[in-house]
């Protein structure tokens, strides 16, 4: 449990404890919650969890929960320094997407889900109709399901903008389902904390001419970019700090050409930097060479000014490090200066 966490638990329940506030009820089982439209049913705090999606595993160590955890997988970057420990412990069933038979080895109580594409209708590792059968709850964040569509787009086309409450959501409702309310109260009270901070760095400067792209990766340098489209998390980040997304698709990672976007001139370019290699342009680096000797990019005024900020894959996905992410977005545009 990372150390700032820790002091503000133990204040706040300091606090509690010498007030008349009341204590996070104790979670009475069986609990059923509604996720996403459908209807989980738990009958204990889970013994055992498997998770697919970094976010809901660092989410569930932040909890305090992560010695629960039989296995993880889809990894975008390396775990938090201060969950290194803990994660060390917990099987890592695949870098990427895990078979349905390497979740269901595990006895599961709890399959936390960040990406429906991966548990859904169309699921690459099931449907949730299918661990049903097997008495195994599902749980998918609800920041991918809640005013989105992810049968339109491949990585799903938002309906509505995206919702930063839905992160506390599923921060509230893991701690309910785990009965460890009081943390999540904490938890919550931290990444708003660090929210207001990230505009606090803002204040007073007019960002109304500032814009920016989010460059996920690339199946190939070659081709088009996969950026961040409008409505979407990395789009909230921007609207958050004041700063207008270039890219004007509904779709959440849609594929944009460098001439629309050389064209559309954005003043900072935000590259993901990420240790998972699926596409060549997984690798940052390679992604800075690109922009650099690119006839089309090396033109950008982000290029030619070096406003290129390097920011982890999942600061820019609905989890925890969304949070810091801010943080580190708020400070480039304070400065000027491309923060890495």
């Amino acid at each position: 449990m990372p150390a700032r966490f820790t002091a503000l638990l133990a204040a706040a329940l300091s606090g509690l404890s010498l007030t008349a506030q009341v204590h996070a009820a104790a979670t009475h089982y069986p609990l059923t919650i509604d996720n996403c439209g459908v209807p989980q049913t738990f009958a204990q705090a889970p013994a055992r969890a498997v998770t697919i999606g970094q976010a809901g595993t660092e989410m569930l160590y932040a909890l305090g929960v992560g010695d629960k955890l039989a296995g993880t997988s889809l990894w975008f970057n390396d775990v938090l320094p201060e969950f290194k420990a803990q994660n060390a412990k917990v099987p890592r069933l695949a870098d990427n997407d895990p078979s349905f038979e390497s979740v269901t080895q595990q006895r599961p109580q709890l399959l936390t889900v960040q990406f429906e594409w991966m548990v859904g209708p169309q699921g690459v590792v099931g449907t949730r109709e299918q661990f049903a059968e097997l008495n195994i709850p599902t749980y998918l964040l609800p920041s991918d399901c809640e005013g989105k569509d992810n049968l339109v787009g491949a990585d799903g086309t938002r309906t509505t903008p995206f919702q930063v409450d839905t992160i506390y959501k599923s921060v509230s409702q893991l701690a309910a389902i785990f009965d460890v309310q009081d943390r999540g109260t904490a938890l919550n009270a931290e990444l708003k904390g660090q929210l207001d901070n990230a505009r606090a760095q803002l204040s007073g400067k007019d960002l109304s001419s500032t814009s920016a792209v989010f460059w996920f990766s690339s199946a190939d340098l070659d081709i088009d970019p996969y950026v961040a489209g409008r409505s979407g998390v990395a789009d909230f980040m921007l609207q958050t700090l004041g700063v207008r997304n270039v890219v004007e698709s509904n779709e959440e990672w849609p594929s944009v050409g460098w001439e629309t976007l050389a064209k559309a001139n954005p003043t900072w370019v935000i590259i993901a930097r990420m240790d998972r290699r699926r596409f060549p342009a997984d690798d940052y680096l390679k992604k800075l060479e690109f922009l650099q000797n690119d006839p089309v990019t090396r033109n950008m005024d982000a290029v030619k000014n070096k406003r290129i900020i390097i920011l982890d894959a999942d600061a820019m996905q609905a989890g925890i490090r969304l949070f810091r992410g801010l943080e580190t977005l708020s400070s480039a545009f304070a400065s000027g200066k491309a923060a890495q």
